[in-house]
C-alpha cells in the first residue's frame, strides 16, 4: 500500500513538473510577442491545450511505454517506481549539472534498463524509438532551412505584413500555433508520467491520459509563469513567421510521432528548428562546437545515465546485486565532466532562440 501510494505521488509530481517546464514553454511565442499580453491567460491556452492532447491523442504514446518497449508483465508497482524514480533522479542529477534533458529520454531509458535486467526487451520497438529520435529532429532541421528560405522571400516582397491588419491575423496564428504545439506536447508527454501506472495495472490508459493531462495542465498553470516568462521576454532576432514556423514545424511532427505512439523529445525536435533557421541565415558558423557538445550531452548521456540507474536498481532491490555500482559511479562522472564543457554566451544566444519576435502590439 505504501509503495503504491509513493508511487502514485512520483508519477504525478513527475506529470506536474512535465507542465511546468516543457508544456509551458510551448506558449513562449505566443506570450513574448504580444499576441496573449497576459501571462495567466498564455498559461490557461497552454493548460488547456496539453490537456486536450493528453486525453485525445495521448494513449498511443502511453501504450508504447507501458508494454511496448518491455512486457507488460515484467512492471510491476515495484519497478514501475523503479522506473519514475530512475527518470526524476537522472532529472536531478542533470539539474546540478546543468545538463537540460528530455522527460521523453530518461523515460525510455529507464524502461530500457529495467528490460536488460530482466533480460526482456523488445528490441524492434527501441530501435523504431531511435530512428524517430534522428530522423525527427533531422526533418525539422531541413523544413525550418528551407521554410526560413521561403520566409525570407515573403517578408522582402510584403513589407507591410507586421503592420495595420496583418498584426491581427498573425496575432491569431501564433496563438493557433502555440495552443497546437500546447496540444501536441500533452500528446506526447504525458506517457512519460503514467505509462509505468498503466503498466502495473493501477489505472487504465483512459485514467492514466485523463489524470496525467489534469496533473501536466495545472503545472502548466500554476508552476509555469517563471518558464513562459523566462522564455517569453528572451527577444532574439527570429521574426514572427520564424518563431511561427519553429513551433508549427515542431509541434506537427511530435503530433505525428504521438499519433503512431513513439516517445519522442520535443525539445530536440525545437532545437533542430531553430539551427534550421540560423543556418539558412547564418550558414556555417551557427554550427559551433560548443553547440554539438550540448547536443551530445542531452541526446546521447541523458538516456543512457536513467537507463543505468534503473538496471542498478532492479539487480540492488530485486536481485540484491551491487556488481552494476562500479559502472554507475563512472558514467555519474562522465556526467559531471560533460557538464564543465559549457558553450559560450554567444552560442547560448542561439540555442536560446525557440521564442521569437518583438511584440506585434507595440507595449
Amino acid at each position: 500500500m505504501v509503495t503504491t501510494l509513493l508511487l502514485f505521488l512520483i508519477a504525478y509530481f513527475f506529470a506536474t513538473n512535465i507542465g511546468a517546464s516543457g508544456a509551458a514553454a510551448s506558449m513562449g511565442i505566443t506570450y513574448g510577442s504580444g499576441a496573449i499580453k497576459t501571462k495567466k491567460i498564455a498559461l490557461l491556452v497552454c493548460g488547456i491545450g496539453v490537456f486536450l492532447g493528453a486525453v485525445l491523442g495521448g494513449g498511443a504514446v502511453v501504450k508504447t511505454l507501458g508494454s511496448g518497449i518491455v512486457p507488460e508483465n515484467v512492471i510491476s508497482v515495484t519497478i514501475a517506481l523503479i522506473i519514475l524514480s530512475s527518470a526524476c533522479i537522472s532529472l536531478f542529477i542533470a539539474n546540478l549539472s546543468g545538463i537540460p534533458l528530455s522527460t521523453s529520454e530518461v523515460t525510455v531509458g529507464a524502461i530500457v534498463g529495467v528490460g536488460m535486467a530482466f533480460n526482456a526487451l523488445f528490441i524492434h520497438t527501441l530501435i523504431t524509438i531511435v530512428i524517430y529520435w534522428i530522423v525527427l529532429p533531422t526533418t525539422a532541421f531541413l523544413l525550418s532551412f528551407f521554410a526560413n528560405r521561403i520566409i525570407r522571400v515573403i517578408e522582402k516582397k510584403f513589407p507591410s505584413l507586421s503592420i495595420g491588419k496583418w498584426q491581427t491575423i498573425l496575432a491569431t496564428a501564433v496563438i493557433l500555433v502555440g495552443f497546437l504545439e500546447a496540444f501536441s506536447s500533452g500528446m506526447n508527454n504525458v506517457a512519460n508520467s503514467v505509462g509505468p501506472l498503466v503498466a502495473a495495472g493501477l489505472i487504465t490508459i483512459e485514467q492514466g491520459t485523463f489524470t496525467g493531462g489534469l496533473f501536466v495542465a495545472l503545472g502548466a498553470f500554476f508552476l509555469g509563469g517563471k518558464v513562459i516568462e523566462t522564455n517569453g521576454k528572451r527577444i532574439t532576432n527570429l521574426s514572427l513567421l520564424q518563431g511561427g514556423a519553429v513551433s508549427g514545424i515542431g509541434a506537427t511532427l511530435v503530433i505525428i510521432a504521438s499519433y503512431f505512439g513513439v516517445p519522442v523529445p520535443h525539445a530536440q525536435v525545437t532545437t533542430c528548428s531553430i539551427l534550421g533557421v540560423g543556418t539558412s541565415d547564418k550558414g556555417r558558423k551557427i554550427w559551433k562546437e560548443a553547440i554539438i557538445a550540448k547536443l551530445v550531452k542531452t541526446w546521447v548521456i541523458s538516456p543512457i545515465l536513467s537507463l543505468v540507474i534503473s538496471y542498478n536498481f532492479v539487480k540492488f532491490f530485486v536481485d540484491f546485486d551491487l556488481s552494476g555500482i562500479a559502472i554507475l559511479l563512472i558514467l555519474m562522472t562522465i556526467v559531471y565532466l560533460l557538464s564543465l564543457w559549457k558553450p559560450d554566451e554567444k552560442t547560448q544566444s542561439i540555442y536560446k532562440e525557440k521564442v521569437v519576435p518583438k511584440n506585434i502590439g507595440g507595449n
